[in-house]
Order: structure tokens, then C-alpha cells, then sequence
């Protein structure tokens, strides 16, 4: 889940574009400096500079990894190689990145999976000769194999990386009689087991990067002025009007004549293009201080459009679902807890009874799968490592899928039998928040879609997409003079029972990801069996109430907790005496609870995040897409 990017200067002519016949990385031509546009911010480098590009490319990738940077350019026979620790605009300053200058370069931003944080083990790497360097997306599972085979041959290793045994093995492919890069790229991806994206370069062979992707996302980004080649197509979202996938186990290949596209036998494959959305990809902060904030703010608007989708889209996945003897969700973080809800509004709506499985156990029930199971893939990005692999395993056993999806090009979509897209546009703050109250806006009208009940589905939407509006205005500030008196506490307990046990845990997620303060979530009749010992006085008890069919019980379990000493912080429509800190919520139908009761607890922790020092954008240790298991 790293950012990679690459570039490299057309020659001059039309880009070649493919036929139309029917961590993340980024690779990058341009044709001629006529064609940057005056304002452009790459006038100081000249016309297309591949660095300025490359650094534009890792800014937008960053959210995708920040531990370390690094660029690597050719320089008179050799690629020179800038890398160390930090966020880019530090490893900028530290390595001066922003100097370097050249016709083609490729440039990384890590999240580290194999190997420390260190300078040596950020990317790009190279081969001992410095003449290959590679940037790369997912895990080599037997590299530990690869490494021990190559140090056998007197081959020396400068980091802890899986990555560094790829620009090895091109590099010793090319000695031993393979003719060009792609080939070379080609040989050595028959060795590798598990899952990647890279992309290479050459530095005998000027004006090229060759990039492949086997179960990681890779897209080709057309501009009018060149070609990029991206895991995420926020790399070139600024710029491409067209796009295309990479097929798995293909290889793009960019030179300054184009772009051409090959299977892993060496044949030459056509891949057809589609319109970029930019609208989609739109990453602007609009005055916001952060993403987080932007985005928590902007989900009443998102709420509206999603509910706004093709009638067709939501019948044929019902039916689907309808005529499936057993339902599944498979799904991690937040994701999942979507689907703990989306699994209550299925029974209460629908009357259709289903099961929700983390995505990193859900392989482990593949044998009970079978052509009469519907599994529901859902992922914000699309490419969720665990998910992924769930689903290739549950189609293998003749399940069909229904993938609900936030990107517009993934790998869950292209899998899916049906596919069901959030459309709220692009969200670059780690801690999901408009893309769960988009997966619970599907899974309403997903639910009401099974029920024949679709219109009344989209006119509650609407209606709690208003109050929302309302609601979050209205309690911005309040919830930030609460964070500040709480800014201090070392754990946070939330409790909720039925469809609002869910949220409790997503609130406790939120908290815990972004201010690293200790939270659980868990359903409330659970705090009498162990959670309890660890109430204490003052301790903050967020519990999520509303006036459903578990109010009564939820209340009796808050005054366990005050009996103990809790701070009780209540999210309910209704007004008690037993709540220490009373969070107002709308009156709504029991089923759209849940859009209520969370943005207020996303507000919290950010307020939370931004008064003790933390970066809500991108918190430590984690990153915005999973694509490793």
C-alpha cells in the first residue's frame, strides 16, 4: 500500500495510445513542452521535467504511505538515487529531491511492511551495479528463498526488503541473454509467489520503465501530453483524461513511442480505455485544515448521492441476494462494521438472514461455499488484500459477488458479478468516514431494493441526509469544547446494542486510530461480562442509545457503568439524567440510526486527533489501503 511513480518525456508526435477494440505506482511520459499549460508550477524544472511530476504524483499518493521517499533518475550511464525517512516534503528538504532533473524517473512513498523504517529500506532499489532500480507494491512471499539464492552467488543486500531481490534477479536476467527490460521483467515475475506492482528502469535503455502487476492494482492514465502508469489513478487525476487497466500478470510497457501492453507468454495485448472522472478524483482541502474534517462535513452531500443510483443496479443485486440460500459479508475495519449494520437492515427489512465474516478468517470458510452462497465484497478502495483473496476463493467455489466499491477502477470491481459503487468521490483522509456512510446508504437501499420498497428507500435517505446537515453544524463546536475536557484520558469504552452495537465499535475505531488513545467498542450487554473491572472513576463510557428497540436495555447496562464511576457520554434522541454528557441526535426511523449516531463520533475524534498533537490524515503505523495480508 506504498505510492509509486515514474516518468518519462515523449520524443516528440501523438502519444500512442492503446486500441479501442472493446503501493501505488506511477509511471509517466510527456511529449513536448508546447504542451504544458503557463501556469504550471514545472516551469522552474522546464517543460515536463520527469521529477516535478514524479514529486506532483507522490503528494497525492501519500496518504498511501509516509514512513519514507525516494526518487531515482538516470544520470551519465547509472540511476542516481535519493531516498531517507519522512513525509515527502521532508525527505525533499533532507535529500533535495526537488533538484534533481532528468527525462524519466520513478519515486516511491512507503508504508513499511518487511524491514524497519530506515533510509536503506525505503525505495526505490537497485540491483549492485546501480544500473536497475525497481518501486514496489505487495509482499513476495518467497523471497526469504530468493535472497538465500542470490547471496549464494556473491550478491550483497543493502536493506531488510522483499523488494530488493527484484532488481537482482532483472539485473541478472539481462546479463544472461535477455534482450530487453520487458523480458527481463517477464522472467523474473515466473519466480516470484504472492502478490505485486512495480514498476522498473534501465539505465541502458533510456526513455523506458516497464511496469507489472499481479493482484495489486496498476492503471495507465492517457494525458494529452503523455502516458502515466499508476497503482491509484489520484497519481494522475490532475492531468489523464483516459484510462486503462492493467491486466493481471501483464506488463505496460512506456517508451517515447508509447505504450504497449503484454501477456505473461510475451504477446502483445490490446486494452481499451475509459474516460477519467475527475470530478471523482477531486483531492482540493477547499479551506479545510484536513481531509478528515472536509470529509466528515461533506456526507450529508455524499449521503444524497448515493442514494441518487439506477434503479437496475440495486434490483439485480437484490434478486441475486434474494435467491441465494447463504449470504456472506466479507470485510475488515470499517468496512466491516458497514456490514454488521447493512446484516441487520437485510433481517429487519428484507427478512433475508445473512452472516458478516472478517476478510483475513473469510479463506478459512471457503469449503462451505458454493454456487448457492452470495458473498458481498466490501472495500472502500477495492483492493483490500484480505478481501480479495476471500473473494477469489469464494468465486474458485462458484459463489457469485456483489462488490461494493468506492473506487472507480479496482480490483473487487472487475471481480464482481454485480457491482454497487458508493460514488462520493475520493477520500484521502486514512480513517474512513463519508465512504461508511456510503456503504450504509447501499446497504439501506440494497435492503429496501429486496423489500420492493426502493423509493421509500431514497426519500428516508433524503431525509436523514437534511438532518445530518443540520446535526453536524450544529454540534461542531460543542463537541469540540468536549474533546478538549477528554483529551487527556487514556481509554474510551462505547456500548450499543443491535444495529447500534456496530457504530459503538466504529466510534472506538475512529478514536483509537487517529488519537491513539485506547477504545473499544463492543454490544452493551457484553460490559458485565469483563469490562467492567476497568471502569473506573471517570472513566469515559460512550454510549449509543437511541430510542429503538434497545434503549431500555442499553440504558440499564449505562447505569452498570455509572454505578462503577463512568463518565457517560449519550448519543440519543432522548434526554437523561443518567448521561453526564448528552450527545442530541434527530428522531428518525430506528433503521437510520446509525447515519445519525456516527458523525457525531467522528467529530470527536478528530477534535481529539487535532488537540493532542496528532495528524488526523494520516496516523501512525497506518494507511489508507490494505493491499497486503
Amino acid at each position: 500500500m506504498c505510492g509509486i511513480i515514474g516518468f518519462c518525456r515523449w520524443d516528440g508526435g501523438e502519444p500512442a495510445l492503446a486500441p479501442e477494440p472493446n503501493c501505488p505506482l506511477l509511471g509517466q511520459m510527456f511529449r513536448s513542452a508546447t504542451t504544458m499549460a503557463p501556469e504550471s508550477h514545472l516551469e522552474a524544472h522546464g517543460a515536463a521535467d520527469a521529477v516535478a511530476r514524479v514529486m506532483e504524483g507522490l503528494h497525492h499518493l501519500e496518504y498511501r504511505g509516509y514512513d519514507s521517499a525516494g526518487i531515482a533518475v538516470p544520470h551519465n550511464g547509472v540511476l542516481m538515487v535519493r531516498k531517507d525517512v519522512g513525509h515527502i516534503n521532508e525527505v525533499d528538504t533532507q535529500q533535495n529531491l526537488s533538484a534533481m532533473t532528468g527525462d524519466i524517473a520513478i519515486g516511491h512513498t512507503r508504508w513499511a511492511t518487511h524491514g524497519g523504517v530506515t533510509q536503506a529500506n525505503a525505495h526505490p532499489h537497485t540491483d549492485a551495479s546501480g544500473r536497475v532500480a525497481v518501486v514496489h507494491n505487495g509482499i513476495l512471499e518467497n523471497y526469504l528463498v530468493l535472497r538465500r539464492e542470490l547471496l549464494a552467488q556473491g550478491i550483497l543486500f543493502r536493506s531488510e526488503t522483499d523488494t530488493e531481490v527484484i532488481p537482482h534477479l532483472i539485473a541478472l536476467e539481462l546479463q544472461n541473454g535477455h534482450p530487453c527490460l520487458e523480458d527481463a521483467v517477464r522472467a523474473v515475475c515466473a519466480q516470484f509467489e504472492g502478490s505485486y506492482a512495480f514498476v522498473a528502469m534501465h539505465a541502458g535503455e533510456q526513455g523506458k520503465m516497464v511496469g507489472v502487476r499481479l493482484d495489486n492494482p496498476l492503471v495507465v492514465g492517457y494525458a494529452e501530453d503523455g502516458a502515466y502508469l499508476a497503482s491509484d489513478v489520484l497519481a494522475f487525476s490532475p492531468h489523464a483524461t483516459r484510462m486503462a487497466q492493467v491486466g493481471d500478470g501483464e506488463i505496460a510497457v512506456i517508451t517515447q513511442e508509447g505504450v504497449r501492453f503484454i501477456d505473461a507468454e510475451g504477446c502483445e495485448v490490446q486494452r481499451k480505455t475509459v474516460p477519467m472522472d475527475c470530478k471523482w478524483a477531486d483531492t482540493a482541502l477547499n479551506g479545510f485544515a484536513h481531509y478528515m474534517q472536509q470529509e466528515i462535513l461533506a456526507q450529508p452531500a455524499a449521503l444524497e448521492l448515493c442514494s441518487m443510483r439506477e434503479h437496475k443496479e440495486l434490483i439485480d443485486a437484490a434478486f441475486a441476494i434474494l435467491g441465494a440460500r447463504q449470504v456472506v459479508f466479507t470485510a475488515c475495519g470499517t468496512s466491516r462494521h458497514a456490514a454488521l449494520i447493512g446484516r441487520y437492515l437485510f433481517s429487519k427489512v428484507a427478512h433475508k438472514f445473512s452472516d458478516v465474516l472478517m476478510g483475513s478468517e473469510f479463506g478459512y470458510f471457503a469449503p462451505a461455499l458454493g454456487t448457492d452462497t452470495v458473498v458481498i465484497a466490501v472495500s472502500q478502495s477495492g483492493e483490500t488484500a484480505d478481501v480479495v483473496e476471500g473473494v477469489k476463493l469464494a468465486k474458485q467455489a462458484g459463489a457469485r459477488v456483489v462488490s461494493v466499491v468506492n473506487r472507480p477502477s479496482c480490483l473487487l470491481a472487475d471481480m464482481g458479478d454485480y457491482v454497487l459503487r458508493l460514488k462520493c468521490g475520493a477520500e484521502v483522509g486514512v480513517a474512513a468516514t463519508k465512504t461508511f456512510m456510503c456503504q450504509l446508504a447501499v446497504f439501506h437501499m440494497l435492503a429496501h431494493a429486496m423489500a420492493n420498497r426502493v423509493d421509500e428507500g431514497r426519500v428516508e435517505l433524503s431525509h436523514a441526509g437534511e438532518l445530518l446537515y443540520k446535526m453536524l453544524h450544529g454540534l461542531n463546536y460543542s463537541l469540540e469544547r468536549l474533546a478538549f475536557s477528554l483529551k487527556d484520558s487514556g481509554h474510551f469504552y462505547y456500548i450499543g446494542r443491535g444495529i447500534n452495537f456496530a457504530t459503538a465499535m466504529e466510534g472506538a475505531l475512529k478514536m483509537k486510530e487517529i488519537s491513539y488513545i485506547h477504545a473499544e467498542g463492543m454490544p452493551a450487554g457484553e460490559l458485565k461480562h469483563g469490562t467492567l473491572a476497568l471502569i473506573e472513576q471517570g472513566t469515559p463510557v460512550v454510549a449509543v442509545c437511541p430510542n429503538d428497540e434497545t434503549y431500555a436495555d442499553t440504558m440499564n447496562n449505562v447505569m452498570e457503568a455509572r454505578a462503577r464511576g463512568g463518565y457517560i457520554i449519550g448519543i440519543s434522541d432522548v434526554p437523561s439524567d443518567s448521561f453526564d454528557y448528552s450527545i442530541p441526535i434527530p428522531v428518525v426511523s430506528p433503521l437510520l440510526y446509525p447515519l445519525l449516531s456516527v458523525a457525531p463520533l467522528q467529530l470527536l475524534a478528530y477534535h481529539m486527533s487535532v488537540l493532542r498533537g496528532c495528524n488526523p490524515d494520516m496516523p501512525r503505523n497506518l494507511a489508507k489501503s490494505v493491499t497486503v495480508r
